[in-house]
């Protein structure tokens, strides 16, 4: 039977799934990150066919995000998006640590996977944490600078105020530059890599997710089971079941 837990890991409210009878074992873990403005709860589906595959699986809320919520309007909470992406890295490592010092995962079987903003999450992820084995890409962005100047000019076109001048802006996006896995492909090493993106998606760009894919095939050539891009036709931004069954797969088959 699949138990479903909330904890406090690293100072983070997580759910936590896993089958009964392994939850005292040492298991394969998976981090499962959220999209922007959503929260644990809602990818439950996902950690429930993961657990049920044997998986210890932990789902954090972001910061300003589920049980960490504020009072941040709509337009607040935009303005801090890469604030929260750079957050979310940084508690994927306290969270892994904490779960290995109580003895519950293994640390050579140790995956990521996220929705959107938690797709972005799981793409710098890579680019920062070498003990990450495989990972799944739900219509994430690995182009952080690209997609950085985009939401700026958006905002811009659409009359949207950003109270940052054009200097704050210049700073904030340096911040990200160590995340960005376009501007470092060989940080993933050849690690297995899934990307699913529908050709539709009007929230991130579907274009910045398939030119990584293109950039990175070459370093991954003799490794070709490791890399997986699927395109979809018609989901725009919004997970099939079919994303949800190969995510499953490639960990069973990676980590």
């Amino acid at each position: 039977m699949v138990i479903i837990e909330k904890e406090i890991v690293a100072q983070v409210p997580v759910l936590h799934v896993v089958k009964q009878e392994k939850k005292e074992g040492r298991l394969p873990f998976i981090l499962f990150i959220h999209g922007f403005t959503s929260a644990k709860e809602h990818n439950l589906h996902f950690a429930y066919l993961l657990a049920e595959a044997g998986y210890r699986v932990v789902m954090p809320d972001a910061l300003y995000h589920g049980e960490r919520g504020t009072s941040l309007s709509g337009h607040e909470l935009q303005l801090k998006f890469w604030h929260v992406v750079r957050q979310m890295i940084a508690e994927v490592k306290w969270i892994k640590e904490e779960m290995e010092q109580r003895r519950l995962i293994d640390p050579d079987r140790v995956g990521i996977a996220g929705t959107s903003m938690g797709g972005i999450v799981t793409f710098g992820s890579l680019a920062v944490y070498p003990w990450i084995k495989a990972a799944v890409s739900l219509m994430g962005c690995p182009a952080y600078e690209m997609f950085f100047d985009e939401l700026v000019k958006t905002a811009k076109k659409t009359g949207v105020a950003i109270p940052l001048s054009d200097e704050q802006l210049k700073q904030e996006k340096a911040q990200l530059v160590k995340y960005d896995l376009s501007k470092q492909p060989e940080k993933l090493a050849g690690r297995p890599l899934l990307i699913w993106h529908s050709e539709c998606d009007q929230v991130v760009p579907y274009a910045y997710t398939y030119e990584f894919y293109e950039q990175i095939k070459p370093l991954y050539q003799g490794k070709e089971k490791s890399l997986k891009f699927i395109s979809d036709a018609t989901a725009g931004h919004k997970v099939t079941r079919e994303a949800l069954l190969e995510t499953v797969k490639w960990f069973t088959a990676h980590v």
